[in-house]
């Protein structure tokens, strides 16, 4: 058995406490956590001593000099570009959570960084390993030739609703500065992605890059990368989205995106018809400990008309993009969410933008 990957966490906030840290702690055959890193001293002290990590830093150049490391998990707050380009310029290997960046030239350049170094960098895309959605693959491969229409559905509540359930810790020693500095960094790479846009489309550009984002992949999963934008639209000041997407084949998906504000409901679906079956997968949100679920509709035995839910069994999907990432690193198996094919995604988050903006 290949040892435990020696891996660094940066960034120790919400998505690190409750997903990535307690998960990488539970898989001790595949990870050792030997760093922990966030610009807040409060939140990286106190995740080290919470999953006994030797060594916790407020500075990634210090980590990647220091601790002795074979990758690294970036999951801080974006853009996490420049430390992308640190981790692998250290010869580490490279998880880096959604978006991967703003700009689909600077996947280009990890991807290429990565695969000169012989590197593994493997995108945060946890949807496609959930267990019902590698179901879904298999029922719309059955499906053939006869897809008629894709849905995505995203009905979208502030995650402060969702986090309200964790115990979290919260950083208290942030400085106005650093918040400044990196919101500078984040207009800068937004310029870069985009040229000026108004406060509505910088709204919806935020919200496809991170929330939609995960209904974009799942698309491109399925059916390939996107053919074209065909039509675009941002409403109630960029919370609302609406596109129609070209998949080929004859396959158009009807895409919307809706922030509820103060209504504690989330609703996030991608359906798929054929002429004789409809398929639902329902997932549950990126906090929940849970897999997706999958409803099928369509004629039973007797020809009637039926519903019915497969039993989906397995481990949740933060948990499975983990191992498999552990595998893309000691047995060379082949990516699934490689940087190369993330650039599709965050090219499309651009065009959406545009197909918009130009009306």
């Amino acid at each position: 058995m290949a040892s435990p990957l020696r891996i660094g966490v940066v960034g120790c906030g919400a998505i690190a406490q409750i997903q990535h840290l307690p998960n990488l702690a539970a898989l001790p055959e595949a990870f050792q956590i030997s760093a922990v890193c966030d610009v807040s001293a409060t939140l990286s002290q106190h995740m080290a001593r919470t999953y006994q990590v030797e060594a916790a830093y407020t500075d990634l150049a210090s980590m990647l000099n220091q601790a002795t490391l074979d990758a690294v998990l970036l999951c801080q707050t974006d853009p996490k570009i420049e430390a992308a380009r640190a981790v692998l310029s250290a010869g580490k290997h490279l998880f880096i959570e959604k978006p991967v960046a703003f700009v689909p030239e600077d996947v280009d350049e990890l991807a290429a960084s990565a695969q000169a170094a012989g590197l593994v960098a493997q995108a945060g895309y946890m949807k496609i390993f959930d267990p019902a959605f590698e179901q879904l693959v298999t029922e719309v491969d059955a499906l053939g030739d006869t897809i008629r229409f894709v849905q995505i559905n995203h009905l979208h509540t502030n995650n402060a609703h969702h986090l309200a359930a964790y115990d979290l810790v919260r950083a208290d020693d942030l400085t106005k500065e650093g918040a400044q500095q990196l919101g500078q960094a984040r207009d800068a790479h937004v310029l870069r992605a985009l040229g000026p846009v108004e406060g509505g489309a910088r709204r919806a550009f935020f919200h496809l890059a991170g929330s939609m984002i995960h209904d974009l992949y799942g698309l491109r999963r399925l059916f390939g990368p996107v053919r074209g934008v065909v039509s675009a639209e941002f409403w109630n000041e960029g919370d609302g989205i609406s596109t129609i997407l070209d998949c080929g084949e004859g396959i158009r998906c009807t895409a919307t995106w809706v922030e509820l504000l103060d209504i504690r409901y989330f609703h996030e679906t991608l359906e798929v018809y054929g002429d004789g079956r409809g398929l639902i997968l329902t997932y549950p949100t990126g906090f929940a400990r849970e897999v997706a679920t999958l409803t099928v509709r369509g004629p039973d035995a007797e020809g009637t008309g039926a519903q019915w839910q497969p039993v989906i069994e397995g481990e949740i999907a933060f948990v499975r993009e983990l191992r498999h990432f552990h595998d893309c690193v000691a047995a060379q198996t082949p990516c699934r969410a490689s940087l190369a094919e993330a650039r599709h995604d965050v090219q499309l988050v651009i065009d959406i933008v545009r197909a918009a903006t130009q009306r």
